[in-house]
């Protein structure tokens, strides 16, 4: 027998801040001013156009999915696709939702624990000194413990990896309420002040050598040279940092929408969360990275900084450039504070899903999939942990982060826009809408975000995905690790697929139901 979900949402307030949490992170303070610099501004065109015809798009279908099959008691995208398309293998193409932010967490929670780490080492001044982004390259090599050992270990980062660790499970362990919405509530406020703080500071620099923040600024919004939209490089990474910075095509925000009930509003509500992500990123995200390493650095050596790797810009340069302003170990630990609080509000969200779908579709309690999902997770951290430096984080992010992330958002633009069909999925995603979407993305939901993602899949797959398979590039000594990272992947996944044929199979009749459970209106 089902037991229905008693969790939901409190206020409208606390689902959108849990929305955006859900969206800002790491991503949008690392990976975008990462992504941006070494194209300039050139990358907003493809930037600005992804948002339109992709992000925003697959954003409101992914709330009313989650919202219709929250309706039926289903948490998660398995259940939810099944009321999509009644065929065999909907549930199953499901899975990719439950899956790939588990993954995806894996890995994250430990890189949000550096965060921490860093925001306390920056408040006691231990790496001051060093003055130099190589110097602070090896002060970020020592503190993860790659000094050439055979495990990647150091005490004091591993001591902010449990600490982190345990915050997160703490926080899902309260579920949505009394957990995620409370924290949500708290941190994204504290987070978009610090934001503005750093971003007032960092336009109030004085000029370094002849160079402004002016010049830092343009870097982003001035196109010096139209001809890089030429390239297909620039067109991936802009598509793809939107998947990012919006969490589209994971199953998260599919989670926190079922607990919507039938009439609550999910088309301003989305809008709302979509743009308050998108002033995080943009404005915040591209105000303080970015001017600050051109105006300290040059735009020479900032572009070849932020190429380096997603975190050198945050973590090298930045470092460096604290320690030449008044007062930068404040603002340094206000830095690493923010990105802490970016990585938190994301990483909670990323295990939702699997405890949904433990809880819905494999009847277990709260605090038994907590218990679960806490035990198997961390097992599944260790590696990422101790051999990091042999690429078992670059290759789980590849196979979850990357093409698995861009294959389901294909995937359910399909199942949603041509096989549940726009007319339906348009006349549900407008019930009890606050905002009347205009007419123009509902062409766009159904022909133009399927048809660009179908291609973009079949570039990816085209562009490296055999070369990835056989690791070519890849050292020989790191082989066994990355196919230790493929191994955690498909045993996680053949866990779902086992948990998936179990749950239809012991309760058929639940999965049969015709009229959804939740028949009330919003408050």
């Amino acid at each position: 027998m089902h037991i229905r979900r008693a969790d939901g949402w409190a206020t409208r307030f606390g689902l959108i801040m849990a929305m955006a949490g859900n969206a800002i992170g790491l991503g949008n303070f690392l990976r975008f001013p990462g992504k941006a610099v070494p194209f300039g501004g050139a990358f907003m065109v493809p930037y600005l156009l992804a948002l339109v015809l992709l992000g925003i798009p697959l954003m409101w279908m992914e709330w009313t999915i989650g919202r219709h099959g929250g309706g039926y008691g289903h948490g998660s995208t398995p259940g939810m696709f099944h009321r999509l398309w009644r065929h065999p293998i909907a549930k199953y193409l499901g899975i990719f939702g439950v899956l790939l932010p588990a993954m995806v967490g894996v890995y994250y929670i430990y890189i949000e624990s550096w965060s921490l780490g860093y925001a306390w080492q920056t408040m006691t001044g231990s790496y001051w000194g060093q003055t130099s982004n190589e110097e602070m390259g090896r002060v970020f090599s020592t503190y993860l413990g790659m000094n050439g050992g055979f495990f990647s270990f150091n005490a004091v980062s591993y001591f902010f990896f449990l600490l982190t660790f345990a915050l997160n499970i703490f926080v899902f362990s309260r579920g949505i309420s009394k957990g995620i919405e409370i924290v949500a509530k708290y941190c994204m406020p504290t987070l978009l002040i610090i934001g503005v703080i750093l971003a007032v500071r960092v336009l109030t620099l004085p000029p370094v050598e002849g160079r402004t923040i002016s010049d830092g600024l343009a870097q982003l919004w001035r196109v010096d040279d139209w001809g890089v939209l030429l390239k297909s490089d620039v067109w991936i990474a802009a598509a793809g940092q939107i998947f990012f910075s919006l969490s589209v095509g994971l199953g998260m925000i599919h989670t926190y929408a079922s607990y919507l009930k039938k009439r609550e509003d999910i088309t301003l509500s989305g809008l709302a969360s979509c743009a308050t992500n998108e002033f995080a990123e943009v404005i915040l995200g591209g105000t303080i990275a970015i001017p600050a390493a051109v105006l300290f650095f040059g735009v020479a050596q900032a572009k070849l900084t932020a190429s380096a790797g997603t975190f050198s810009l945050g973590f090298f340069a930045l470092p460096v450039i604290f320690q030449q302003m008044p007062a930068g170990q404040l603002f340094g630990t206000l830095w690493f504070l923010l990105l802490f609080l970016a990585g938190l509000t994301s990483s909670m969200a990323m295990f939702t899903p699997l405890l949904v779908f433990l809880e819905d579709e494999l009847q277990q309690t709260q605090k038994r999939s907590v218990m679960l999902v806490g035990a198997a997770v961390f097992l599944m951290m260790q590696p990422m942990v101790l051999f990091i430096h042999h690429g078992m984080v670059d290759e789980i992010d590849y196979w979850v982060g990357e093409f698995g992330l861009v294959l389901f958002a294909a995937i359910e633009t399909v199942v949603f826009s041509w096989v549940f069909g726009m007319t339906k999925g348009w006349k549900e995603m407008h019930l009890g809408s606050d905002l009347k979407i205009p007419s123009f993305f509902y062409y766009v939901m159904k022909y133009v975000t399927p048809t660009f993602m179908i291609l973009l899949v079949a570039w990816w797959a085209y562009d490296g995905l055999i070369d990835h398979v056989f690791m070519k590039g890849v050292a020989e000594a790191s082989h066994p690790y990355r196919w230790l990272a493929r191994f955690i992947i498909l045993s996680m996944a053949a866990f779902l697929v086992w948990g998936v044929r179990h749950a239809w199979k012991t309760h058929p009749k639940f999965f049969e139901e015709v009229e959804p459970l939740q028949q009330e209106d919003a408050v």
